[in-house]
């Protein structure tokens, strides 16, 4: 059986997931609209995997004997600047859901729940590649800048993203 804290704490993170998930979705709508579909794709694609990571928190959650408390999703901003300042907020929200990741495991080490620690083990590492991976994007999207044959270069490598 789960702690009702680390069921409280599982539900808050479940939440953030989808909403992540939200984000990502108006994120590719604002890079569609500027016919950046590669971006877009990419975006799509993440949103995807943020939707399967509520879904396996949710599994886990209800394996242990807790109880599912889905709350309604913030509707997320629908402007986000340009593909560079799109990334750059992708990254500061994936840095965020790294913090969020973090403060879980941590309760779950505190609370002596080897379960959940165990669990929560694949976010961790799942939110380096994650935190990697959009860094480097960002580091790309500089060097070509926001302008010229580089950023639809870009936008076309980015929309051979293989779906989750």
């Amino acid at each position: 059986m789960i702690s009702k804290s680390m069921q409280d704490a599982l539900n808050a993170q479940i939440n953030l997931e989808q909403y992540s998930a939200q984000l990502y979705l108006a994120m590719s709508a604002h890079c569609a609209g500027k016919s950046f579909k590669g971006f877009a794709h990419w975006l799509t694609v993440q949103a995807s995997e943020e939707t399967a990571h509520a879904a396996k928190l949710i599994a886990f959650l209800l394996d242990r004997g807790g109880r599912l408390e889905l709350k309604p999703v913030a509707a997320p901003p629908m402007d986000f600047g340009g593909v560079i300042q799109v990334f750059e907020q992708t990254l500061a929200h994936e840095k965020s859901i790294t913090g969020r990741i973090s403060a879980l495991f941590e309760q779950a080490r505190q609370e002596k729940d080897y379960a959940s620690e165990i669990a929560l083990q694949w976010y961790v590492t799942e939110q380096v590649e994650e935190e990697a991976h959009v860094g480097e994007t960002v580091d790309h999207l500089h060097a070509v800048g926001d302008q010229g044959g580089g950023i639809w270069y870009l936008d076309s490598r980015m929309g051979k993203r293989a779906r989750a």
